[in-house]
């Protein structure tokens, strides 16, 4: 969530905000006239409930005259206390309702528009030319088939459309691509992790995604546990409810993870595959740092996340993310989408967004520096999500007679292998 006092002392900067999200802006003008009532009835019931104390002290002093007198004004007072009590609550529960349905604040560089209105920052690598090769190339479901590596049509018949098997090298592809992942993060500092794949509900709103990623949430209703759609959920609420030494900072963790999405409003795009599915693993990195130094470790994370693809040897291009597409949590976004040939166009593999305070003030995490203790800052970006990594793999460096060369950095994970061969009907 955001700070309240920059509501109250700049409000036109949040309506512009909403407004380039394309939500609601008249949000800000009924959280401003509930944090009204709230601050008023909470100077109310102080005010009550300091006269009450007062009259306490004189009535055991008065003679039966005046007590009598004090009695009914304490009996009469204790009811103003109970009811400005309440109503103080109340708009307390309405003012931390509305503020948690208000979006982060959008950083001012960020592209203003939907999800087409992004802004090409970089592009990397070359995009091969198949006709100059002489055959038309894959798709990573046909090559999936020749390598014995992925099962679609027993993933749907065991668990339904958008789940898969991967089998034989796909599995081991995998395992490979996981491993390497987490050595990179490791090299560069991050402490590998191993996160729940089940959280609470306040896991889950703490980090903004029972908001407008809910439909795409999957709930246990009799445990009240929600599946989480990437490991982001369980780094956030890691630190929940602490504070955390200045000189720890900055906290790097590479959470690996199951993640499950729903997909709802995705029907009748990429049904073909394993680009968008239910179910899939990914290694997530996530940061902990101080608010001022967000900006350079956003960054940061784009430097490792490129760093990773380029190591795969893969075509790809930075974008930064127009406002209406950030979700409610990110401040700012890049995503790296990498070249899929039988496509002809980006698809997004990687994906880092720089949260601000707007998770640590909803999970109540904070920074201790000297005597001063506020709010820190979250980030976090995609390192590795498996499905859509060996889409863009398999298709970019497979071989006309269907076999696909291994980027070197996976060799190692592989048994040496330079080549992944179809396997022999």
């Amino acid at each position: 969530m955001i700070d309240l006092r920059l509501l109250r002392e700049d409000p036109d900067r949040v309506r512009a905000s909403q407004r380039a999200r394309g939500e609601d802006v008249a949000l800000v003008d009924a959280l401003l006239s509930a944090d009204e009532r709230r601050r008023s009835s909470g100077l109310r019931f102080d005010e009550l409930r300091a006269e009450q104390k007062s009259l306490g002290k004189l009535i055991p002093k008065a003679d039966a005259d005046e007590k009598a007198e004090l009695l009914k004004r304490a009996s009469t007072l204790a009811a103003d206390v109970k009811a400005a009590d309440a109503e103080r609550d109340a708009a307390d529960e309405e003012t931390q309702q509305l503020l948690l349905q208000l979006g982060n604040l959008v950083h001012p560089a960020v592209p203003v528009g939907g999800e087409e209105d992004f802004v090409t920052l970089q592009t990397h690598g070359t995009i091969r030319d198949f006709d100059t090769e002489g055959f038309a190339p894959k798709d990573h479901l046909e090559l999936g088939h020749l390598l014995g590596a992925i099962d679609v049509e027993r993933g749907a018949k065991v668990s339904g459309s958008r789940f898969y098997f991967l089998t034989g090298v796909g599995a081991l592809l995998e395992l490979a691509l996981v491993n390497a992942a987490i050595a990179q993060a490791t090299a560069a500092g991050f402490t590998p992790m191993l996160t729940p794949a089940l959280v609470r509900p306040q896991s889950m709103a703490g980090t903004g995604f029972l908001g407008q990623a809910a439909q795409d949430v999957y709930h246990l209703d009799k445990d009240d546990l929600y599946l989480v759609g990437t490991s982001e959920v369980a780094l956030a609420a890691y630190h929940m409810d602490e504070i955390i030494e200045a000189d720890r900072l900055p906290l790097r963790y590479a959470g690996f993870s199951p993640c499950f999405r729903r997909e709802a409003g995705s029907h009748g795009k990429d049904t073909r595959g394993i680009f968008r599915v239910h179910q899939f693993d990914k290694v997530e990195m996530f940061s902990y740092v101080s608010p001022e130094d967000s900006e350079a470790e956003h960054q940061r994370l784009l430097e490792w996340e490129k760093q990773w693809l380029t190591s795969l040897e893969l075509p790809f291009r930075v974008i930064d993310v127009a406002s209406g597409d950030l979700g409610s949590s990110a401040a700012r976004k890049f995503d790296c989408e990498a070249w899929i040939p039988t496509q002809g166009k980006y698809r997004e593999l990687t994906s880092t967004s720089d949260c601000t305070e707007y998770q640590s003030r909803r999970l109540s995490i904070r920074v201790r520096d000297g005597k001063q203790v506020k709010p820190l800052a979250t980030l976090n970006g995609t390192l590795c999500a498996v499905p859509r990594t060996i889409v863009a793999l398999l298709e970019n460096h497979q071989q006309a007679d269907g076999s696909v060369r291994v980027p070197e950095v996976l060799r190692p994970f592989l048994g040496g292998r330079e080549v992944l061969e179809p396997v022999a009907k």
